[in-house]
């Protein structure tokens, strides 16, 4: 199976953890509490990039309001 350049990156709690520089108890906290955008495969969590990414910018555009 080949992966285009349309497709969103598939990434597992340590390398979403990394991807931050967060622990990765971090991670589990921002999916409980934060709402970070994952979805569960066999109870756990995965992350498509994209939506990491929009959930970044969502963040920074919110921090840079309240300034």
């Amino acid at each position: 199976m080949t992966k285009n350049s349309s497709e969103s990156e598939i990434l597992m709690i340590k390398e979403v953890a990394e991807y931050l520089k967060v622990t990765e108890r971090t991670m589990f906290w921002l999916v409980a509490v934060k709402g970070i955008p994952c979805f569960k495969v066999g109870g756990t969590s995965r992350f498509r990039q994209t939506d990491i990414d929009a959930w970044i910018a969502a963040k920074s555009s919110n921090a840079q309001g309240k300034h």
